[in-house]
Order: structure tokens, then C-alpha cells, then sequence
């Protein structure tokens, strides 16, 4: 990103603070490169949250609820219904609320300074998930579909938007020190993980040798996120058990499931030399942007896991950014996840069992045998007409 691209992308983030006066602080996150056009992307923090989507998605789930019942009707109606599935689904993850976890921030896009910003919807945790088990180069258009396998929940702009967030929970750092959390919770610190900081007025800053030298003095201030797909942790069979409370089912017949383990993530503030290597790759390279004017020079991080993902620090002041294609690096070779085994069939009984054909030696003794029985019917009708007739 040259001098004049970075100025006119400055005035296009003034514009857009201008335009949505939410926002209460934004910054240049990144540029993410894409086949057919690029995305800059801003960080935005606003002051109030919209939870439209979560309304629509509540009612897309309600839509899906009526149409399955009516379904249901349908078949049971029918003469001879359908067997039906006796499976069911896993309970869907949450999504996190707006201004929490993954959603903490809100992000922009445009294409080129100057052109519209484009917010980007939230996160949710099944857009996550899938977005580790995928590799697709974005296109530039955010309403494309993605094709892929598993299939992604939704378009390259949800898509775009997990990205995101992986980038930001695995590469955002900061100066140890600039930030610190809050002691004012006490216990209840060691049951919820934090999830918040704040800045520390008394932060002197590191030397540039020493943030060079040694990855501890530099640490994660943005969540972990979970392989749940969400910074917290939420237990689903709790919640199944309350959805069933509601639907008035019987619990005493059915078996308890076991309690699922918690996951549990780094705690905020985690220093960079606990990263574990990947491939036999260090997780972060440092450098001095200058080795000649040592006393103005600034300290340099990068990320080996997300190549494109930079951060500086100098005195008191730092800043993280991305320039990339969104991908994380995966070693030599990449390979896609195999589809599931094919499923078993329906288990055979005498309703659905297909007969064997008769041979012709069968079917004539079976002919012979149906005769016999009308010539001994025909008896017995003639015998019990002649009773008849001798009792009149």
C-alpha cells in the first residue's frame, strides 16, 4: 500500500465516521486481496448494537419449524405414511451478542477508497467452523456463493467476515503492559475467562532491542476463539435439557448424555512465546525496520501462520494490520476433507422385503392346490343346499 493509496484510504475512513455517527472509534484494519477486486477493511467500535439479524434469524428458524409440522401432518394423514427419519440434528451453537466475543467489533468494506462501505454482518459459530475445514481465494464480490465442502452457511461476506476474526484472534498484539485487566471481579475471575482490558495509564513502553529479542513482551489482547467457534464457551446439553422442560417431554425415560468437558482457551494477555509451532514453523518472526538509524527504528512482528499479518510497536505506541489473501498457512500440501461414509440402509423386515419369483414347478402345484380347494368349497356349498332342501 503506497503514500497515495493509504492517504486516500484515510479520507475515505474519515467519511465513514462521518457517515454513521455509531461509530465511536475506527481504524484501517487491513486490505484482503481477491481474484477479481480487493477488500479494505475498517474496525469499528459503536456505541449502540443493532440485533436485527438475530430477529431474522429467529424468525427464519420459526418459518422452518411451521413448514416441518405441517410436513409432519401431511405424512401422517397419508394411507400408508413414509417411514420417517429418526434422526436428529445437533443443537445449533449460539451466536455470540453483538459487542462480545467474535462480535466485538463491527467491520466495513469497499473496494477502492472513495467507493461505499459495505458492514459486514456478525459472525456465527457454524461460519467459523467451517471456515477451518476450507481454503477458497476471494473474488472481490461479497454476495457470491461460496462453493465448497463442507458447505459454508452463507455468502463470500460471511465468509469474509470469519476470516476476520480468526485473523484478529490469532495475530492482534500488543506491547505486555499497554493493556491490563480489571481485579475488581475477584473471585469470579477464575470461574468466566476476561474479556475485557483497559489501558494502562502507567505503561512506559518497551525498548525496541527488547521487543525484538524476546516474544514475551508481547501478548494476545484479542479472545482465543474456541473449537465451539466462540470465544466462550456455552453448554449446549443444558440447554437442550431446558428446551425439552419447555416441549413438556419426559426426561426419567430417556438417558441423561454426559456432561461435555468445557473448553477452555488461553486467558486474555497471553504472552507470544506460549504459541505453540506449527509444521515445525515458529509461529512469529521479529526485525528492526532499521538497523542504520537504530534510535528512530521501530520493533516488527510477523505472523507465520497468517502470512500478511504485521504488527509495530515504538515507545508507547504500536498498531496491527493485515495485507493478504486471507489464508492461513497450512504447510507443504493441503488436503480437503473427505466426504462422510455413505449411510446404511433401511434395516429389511416383511414390509419393504421383496418375494422371490416362483418357478414354473411352483407355481403349477400352487394352481393345483387352489383348484382342490374351489372343488372341495363347491362340495360342501352343494351339500349344505341339499340339507336345506330336505328340511323344507
Amino acid at each position: 500500500m503506497g503514500r497515495e493509496e493509504l492517504q486516500r484510504v484515510f479520507l475515505a475512513l474519515k467519511q465513514l465516521v462521518e457517515s454513521q455517527p455509531v461509530i465511536q472509534r475506527c481504524r484501517l484494519w487491513g486490505k484482503i486481496l481477491g481474484t477479481q477486486s480487493n477488500y479494505i477493511v475498517a474496525e469499528a467500535e459503536c456505541k449502540e448494537w443493532e440485533d436485527e439479524e438475530e430477529e431474522k434469524i429467529g424468525d427464519e428458524a420459526a418459518e422452518e419449524e411451521e413448514r416441518e409440522a405441517e410436513t409432519r401432518e401431511g405424512d401422517e394423514n397419508e394411507i400408508d405414511p413414509l417411514p420417517q427419519s429418526t434422526y436428529k440434528p445437533p443443537p445449533l451453537v449460539p451466536k455470540e451478542a453483538m459487542g462480545t466475543g467474535a462480535n466485538k467489533f463491527v467491520y466495513y468494506v469497499c473496494k477502492e477508497p472513495g467507493l461505499p462501505w459495505v458492514k459486514l454482518p456478525s459472525v456465527s459459530p457454524a461460519q467459523i467452523t467451517v471456515a477451518r475445514q476450507i481454503r477458497k481465494f476471494f473474488s472481490g464480490r461479497l454476495d457470491s456463493p461460496v462453493n465448497s465442502y463442507p458447505p459454508f452457511p452463507g455468502n463470500e461476506g460471511n465468509y469474509l467476515r470469519a476470516q476476520i476474526a480468526r485473523i484478529s484472534a490469532g495475530t492482534q498484539v500488543s506491547p505486555q503492559g499497554f493493556f491490563q485487566t480489571g481485579e475488581e471481579e475477584g473471585d469470579e475471575e477464575d470461574e468466566a475467562p476476561r474479556d475485557s482490558y483497559d489501558v494502562n495509564p502507567d505503561f512506559e513502553g518497551i525498548s525496541v532491542a527488547e521487543m525484538v529479542e524476546s516474544l514475551s513482551t508481547w501478548v494476545h489482547h484479542i479472545q482465543h476463539i474456541l473449537q465451539q467457534g466462540r470465544c466462550t464457551w456455552v453448554n449446549l446439553a443444558v440447554k437442550r435439557e431446558e428446551d425439552q422442560n419447555e416441549d413438556g417431554e419426559a426426561e426419567e425415560t430417556e438417558e441423561e448424555p454426559d456432561e461435555p468437558e468445557q473448553e477452555v482457551g488461553p486467558p486474555l494477555l497471553t504472552p507470544l512465546s506460549q504459541d505453540a509451532e506449527i509444521f515445525n514453523t515458529p509461529p512469529w518472526t521479529t526485525k528492526m525496520s532499521s538497523t542504520l538509524t537504530s534510535q528512530h527504528a521501530a520493533a516488527v512482528l510477523r505472523s507465520n501462520l497468517w502470512p500478511g499479518a504485521y504488527a509495530y510497536a515504538c515507545g508507547k505506541k504500536f498498531e496491527n494490520i493485515y495485507v493478504g489473501w486471507g489464508l492461513k498457512d497450512v504447510g507443504e500440501g493441503y488436503s480437503p476433507p473427505l466426504p462422510p461414509l455413505p449411510q446404511k440402509e433401511y434395516p429389511s423386515g416383511p414390509e419393504i422385503t421383496e418375494a422371490q419369483d416362483p418357478s414354473v414347478e411352483e407355481e403349477q402345484v400352487l394352481e393345483e392346490a387352489l383348484d382342490e380347494q374351489e372343488a372341495e368349497q363347491e362340495e360342501l356349498d352343494d351339500t349344505d343346499e341339499g340339507e336345506l332342501l330336505d328340511d323344507d
